[in-house]
């Protein structure tokens, strides 16, 4: 809570969600808010996608809540694009479904937090200032379903990690397996979530480590040194 007196820093929010009535609603109830402000609507990933696009970096939120179940580009897939393109903006799913797909792909993707459109408003405000921040927010359904998951996960095994053959860092290696798969450059960022420029970059650093001369040679070059288990 803040002190008498004291300002709160104004937290641009934008909210995505293919619903009019539930947007216009939330607008209502976050616009109220000290320090929060609405920076954008949107009605789908691709319109929040092209705002963002087109904002200045005076005008783009900090923090995103976004519906995981819309047509055209589920929430999981928009808060993977945006953490690609657009990392400065922290998205959080706020949703009516607590089904499994969506909290680990939300969280996966790099989603800062899980929430269910039910959570109290007062609960909702201290969870766009906390994902501000870079904190994690995961509403009760979320925490039950990873608590559970960790609890049914075997425990881990004895096996000694390996670093990684011909110099590579862990990334690079994971790329290189990934190149060996067959990947594009663009499923590669995808999967990964990354830029399609930053996974370039460590397909070249890969085929300089190695000396070799393009992507096929590196293909190659994991079927003959990839430890089975990594094929």
């Amino acid at each position: 809570m803040r002190r008498p007196g004291e300002e709160a820093e104004t937290i641009r929010v934008m909210l995505v969600d293919d619903q009019i009535l539930m947007r216009e609603g939330l607008r209502k109830l976050l616009e109220i808010e000290p320090g929060i402000e609405i920076a954008a609507t949107a009605g789908g990933g691709e319109e929040a996608l092209s705002w963002l696009a087109g904002a200045v970096d005076g005008e783009r939120p900090q923090v995103a809540l976004v519906d995981a179940r819309m047509p055209g580009m589920d929430g999981v897939e928009l808060v993977g694009r945006l953490r690609a393109r657009f990392p400065g903006v922290a998205p959080v799913i706020l949703t009516t479904f607590d089904d499994e797909d969506y909290i680990f792909g939300g969280l996966r993707a790099g989603a800062k937090g899980y929430l269910l459109k039910d959570t109290p408003p007062d609960e909702l405000v201290a969870a766009i200032r906390r994902a501000a921040r870079g904190e994690t927010v995961l509403g009760g359904a979320a925490s039950e379903r990873l608590v559970a998951l960790l609890r049914a996960a075997p425990a881990p095994t004895t096996r000694q990690p390996q670093e990684p053959p011909g110099g590579l860092s862990d990334r690079e290696y994971e790329i290189a397996l990934l190149i060996g798969a067959g990947a594009s450059n663009r499923e590669i960022a995808r999967r990964l979530h990354i830029t399609e420029g930053t996974a370039k970059n460590h397909i070249s650093s890969c085929l300089r480590k190695l000396g070799l001369r393009d992507r096929t040679q590196l293909a190659v070059w994991v079927s003959r040194h990839a430890p089975p288990d990594d094929r």
